[in-house]
């Protein structure tokens, strides 16, 4: 049974948890993310929007499922074919979180370009307290975001953290009220599924090589990007609109 449900809403994929009762994680359910996203581009998606319909988005690891249906965090060449999948995934991605968002949940919805969280969430990494670590790439994740101290300090404590306290530190893009979370997070992945895709996809590449390599990983291909968003026929229709009727007046196609 598929722990993971998508639809096409217009030019937004959207993948929902649905993994009762509270959306643990385990290999299916990574699985069934990553193929939900694969789906949903080859439907033709300009964002996706990942979100639950549990009461919370997940609230860590299925753990009874250890050494049996979750396997994944001993298997390198695994966890980097799924981190490619769902971090350099072709359009930009935004994680709608609520309730607990802690272990790998947290983890999932650090894989996305941007996450809003209801003010009702809490989040944390908090493997420590059952004698883990993060491990689906948490803490450098968190440290890229945030820094080094604030990703020990996290990790090691093993607390739960309110919302705001991650959009302080940089960790999460928003916080609305909880009444507001699914028309927010839809209005974003909408302006996001509304621009010019390639482009977005150079910003992308661009900050992902930053995040992995630093500013020369991302340097050294600056013309490479620059050379595939020139060819982009969302490029000149934002070169003719501006001189035709101003900015901020294309109608972007994703081309």
């Amino acid at each position: 049974m598929a722990t993971v449900n998508y639809e096409m809403d217009g030019k937004v994929g959207v993948v929902t948890l649905a993994k009762p009762p509270h959306n643990l994680l385990d290999d299916q359910l990574i699985n069934d993310v990553v193929g939900a996203y694969h789906a949903v581009v080859a439907a033709g998606c300009r964002a996706i929007l990942l979100r639950s319909a549990m009461r919370h988005f997940c609230a860590g690891a299925e753990m009874a499922s250890w050494g049996t249906g979750t396997k994944l965090h001993t298997d390198q060449a695994g966890l980097e074919k799924v981190w490619r999948s769902l971090e350099d995934a072709p359009v930009p991605t935004v994680a709608a979180v609520n309730g607990g968002v802690l272990g790998g949940g947290l983890e999932l919805a650090l894989t996305c370009d941007m996450i809003i969280a209801a003010n009702t969430a809490f989040l944390g990494q908090v493997e420590v307290a059952v004698g883990l670590l993060p491990l689906l790439g948490g803490t450098q994740r968190i440290a890229q975001r945030a820094g080094i101290a604030r990703a020990k300090e996290i990790a090691m404590l093993g607390r739960r953290h309110t919302p705001e306290a991650f959009e302080r530190w940089g960790i999460i893009n928003l916080v609305v009220p909880e009444a507001e979370l699914a028309a927010s997070s839809m209005t974003m992945a909408r302006q996001l599924a509304a621009g010019p895709t390639k482009v977005l996809a150079g910003v992308k590449m661009q900050a992902n090589l930053q995040a992995r390599g630093g500013v020369a990983a991302a340097d050294a291909r600056q013309v490479e990007i620059n050379d595939m968003i020139w060819k982009a026929k969302d490029r000149q229709r934002g070169a003719d609109a501006f001189f035709a009727s101003g900015p901020a007046t294309a109608v972007f196609e994703g081309d």
